[in-house]
């Protein structure tokens, strides 16, 4: 699995509590910037309309090679290939709990195929985000003194 970007943003804003993995519909010049990394999901989100799901606001830059004339919008929706049941299921919790559903990370998967994989989440509270902090900071800190610790043995 060869992961293009991360939401980074939605890890640190959400609490994530399901997780799928979608297909994208996308236009041959999209998927050459893909593979030279040019995507940010920071701002993004998903869509059920008419019982079929959309990304809004992935940014796909376009590469300097392609023609003017055949260039897609870079912020345009784009469809996402689910399962019509888990469709209907995610459209049930985002009606019904009032949650939502962002894109977490958008990688190539083993047959080369560009997939994105969403969740369904509840927003964080300023105390939550405040101990993720405080948890990332430990965490650094861990890992720094384990890495001296293990200078020292050698």
């Amino acid at each position: 699995m060869n992961i293009i970007a991360r939401n980074k943003k939605a890890f640190f804003d959400y609490e994530i509590l399901e997780t799928y993995e979608a297909g994208i519909v996308l236009l041959g010049s999209e998927v050459k910037a893909l593979r030279k990394t040019r995507v940010n999901l920071k701002d993004s989100f998903i869509k059920i309309i008419k019982a079929e799901a959309f990304v809004f606001g992935m940014h796909i830059s376009c590469l300097e090679t392609t023609n003017s004339y055949f260039r897609p919008k870079e912020t345009r929706e784009r469809k996402l290939l689910l399962h019509k049941k888990q469709i209907d299921k995610l459209f049930g919790n985002v009606s019904q709990n009032g949650l939502s559903i962002v894109p977490l990370k958008i990688y190539f998967n083993k047959h080369n195929r560009a997939k994105l994989e969403i969740a369904l989440v509840r927003g964080k509270n300023l105390h939550d985000k405040r101990e993720s902090i405080k948890r990332k900071i430990l965490d650094r800190e861990a890992q720094a003194s384990m890495k001296n610790y293990a200078k020292g043995l050698l």
